[in-house]
């Protein structure tokens, strides 16, 4: 029953309890039962908004790997954090240290902000990737 309300919620998260409920097939008050205990358990941490395609279409989005001298993590992060440009950051296993995604409104300003990335005491490499498109987006 969570997983069918997860589902639902994150197709669109102003879809009422009400709704949830009818669709479901169950009480509105079970929904929101439901709900305020994966609150409260940390399953939801939140609502968002997801900006449309033609929101998106304005930005343009990279991923940047990046490699980075042992024990300089948390400096890195700490500089990373303060570049609005970097959504997100993952640490990861393998050749690279990080995961990033960064977002800028043309390639002249990706070309700055990777200059700037590179340029942090600690980093020894970095590899981008350009998003084309996207073709599927299940993120929750």
């Amino acid at each position: 029953m969570d997983i069918a309300l997860l589902r639902g919620l994150t197709n669109d998260a102003r879809t009422s309890v009400s709704t949830l409920a009818k669709r479901l097939g169950i009480a509105r008050t079970t929904v929101q039962t439901r709900i305020d205990k994966m609150e409260s358990r940390g399953v939801i941490a939140g609502y968002t908004v997801k900006l449309g395609e033609t929101t998106r279409a304005n930005r343009i989005r990279a991923t940047v790997l990046i490699q980075f001298e042992p024990r300089t993590g948390p400096a890195i992060i700490q500089r990373l954090n303060s570049m609005v440009e970097v959504e997100v950051a993952h640490t990861s296993s393998g050749r690279f240290d990080l995961v990033l995604q960064v977002a800028t409104p043309n390639t002249a300003r990706l070309d700055q902000v990777l200059d700037v990335i590179g340029a942090i005491k600690g980093v020894l490499s970095s590899e981008s990737l350009i998003h084309l498109s996207t073709k599927i987006d299940r993120a929750i």
